[in-house]
């Protein structure tokens, strides 16, 4: 069986154990009726006892189907045993090495939501959607996210070895990833005629002061409309995401939080925390994730700001973990983050109101020749021509 088989399996399968867990193949009067689901659970439990081809492990069993029900809600939830939530709360403020990868679930493996610029899984040639097969060899199906996050750190100098799927590649490939500090990108400007053009690749503290820091030195250079270019935006604080809204938006709401038991929380622009009026146009890809959706949805949203570029990944929800009566503990998302009309940005994303992919959206999806190199350099998937940036550029009024 190929790994692309293998992986389609295991797809279906997953897809199956979540449909079985809430109940989609009920026979009671009362489909929807969580005993309804209990007791489908615990027949599909006893028929794979009993029934399948070999003894199954239970215990992979249990945890598998845990997990391919946590990913059916939140593809950013983890289940992590009694020793593994002890080594979680253990590293969780303890900076190490890493490769500068952003993870998510999918079909009960990991996927790339976004490698930073200038890490070293960006400059290995990672690419969100890349699906990581395996971490030293251990296979990533049914890993928890939070324990995935975990292998990726460590000494620097030391490797990582991944098995990578892509698209359109029948098997997949083995990338050596050399742990190392992760420096978030610095915010940078530049006037490009009467247009000023930032780009914000992190939003990690301090950088949307750094954000009107730019504004104000642009403006004084003569610009007199903006571009605030947010691809490959993914990590940092979501908070920090309301805030750099509101340095070009001194009204309304910008976003809200609401939960099954988190109440609705809107935060709103305060007038004295916005910088500029000017002409205004963000780009965005589909590594855009977190606080930079969050900001985007709201510009967007209230027509301060046009948007160009490719939907975004959709993540942006308040995480918390629930400690189970065993020591184990589960991570989930208790409240979402919504745009001002009501979409979460987690399930949908956001999507520009000039949608124009960008053109090196084949490279980055996985080439069709299998004689490519394994590692692909930053350089060598630039485009000699940034299209997005110049369709930005004509969306700007004259």
């Amino acid at each position: 069986m190929t790994r692309r088989l293998q992986f389609i399996v295991v797809a279906f399968s997953s897809a199956i154990v979540a449909l079985l867990l809430f109940g989609a193949v009920g026979r009671s009067a009362s489909p929807d009726s969580p005993y309804t689901n209990l007791s489908v659970y615990s027949e599909v439990l006893s028929r794979i006892k009993a029934d399948y081809v070999e003894e199954p492990d239970m215990k992979a069993v249990t945890v598998g189907a845990i997990n391919g029900m946590l990913e059916s809600v939140d593809p950013h939830a983890s289940y992590l045993n009694a020793d593994q939530y002890k080594q979680y709360l253990k590293a969780k403020d303890t900076k190490k090495a890493d490769v500068g990868l952003v993870l998510a679930k999918r079909f009960g493996y990991m996927a790339v939501e976004d490698a930073i610029p200038g890490s070293p899984a960006a400059k290995a040639g990672f690419s969100t959607g890349d699906v990581i097969e395996s971490i030293n060899n251990v296979s990533t199906r049914d890993m928890p996210l939070a324990f995935a996050e975990q292998l990726l750190e460590g000494d620097a100098g030391t490797a990582v070895e991944f098995g990578v799927l892509r698209v359109q590649r029948t098997e997949d490939q083995k990338i050596s990833v050399v742990r190392a500090a992760i420096n978030y990108p610095d915010v940078t400007g530049r006037v490009d005629g009467q247009t000023g053009v930032i780009q914000l690749q992190s939003l990690m503290p301090g950088h949307v002061k750094e954000v009107a820091a730019q504004v104000a030195a642009l403006e004084k250079q003569g610009a007199k409309k903006l571009v605030l270019d947010l691809r490959h935006c993914s990590t940092g604080p979501d908070e920090e995401g309301i805030a750099l809204a509101n340095l070009f938006e001194d009204n309304g709401l910008i976003t809200y939080t609401l939960g099954q038991k988190v109440a609705r929380q809107d935060f709103r622009a305060q007038a004295s925390k916005a910088v500029t009026k000017l002409p205004l146009v963000l780009i965005v890809n589909r590594s855009t994730a977190g606080g930079a959706e969050i900001a985007a949805a709201a510009l967007l949203n209230s027509k301060r700001a046009q948007l160009v570029g490719e939907r975004t990944y959709g993540d942006a929800a308040v995480r918390r973990a629930v400690t189970l009566n065993d020591g184990s503990a589960v991570i989930l998302s208790v409240a979402k983050y919504y745009s001002p009309d009501g979409k979460s940005i987690q399930d949908n994303g956001v999507t520009p109101n000039i949608l124009q992919a960008e053109g090196d959206a084949a490279a980055a999806d996985g080439a069709t020749d299998d004689s490519l190199p394994d590692v692909v350099p930053d350089d060598s998937k630039k485009p000699a021509v940034d299209e997005l940036l110049n369709r930005a550029l004509k969306a700007l009024p004259e």
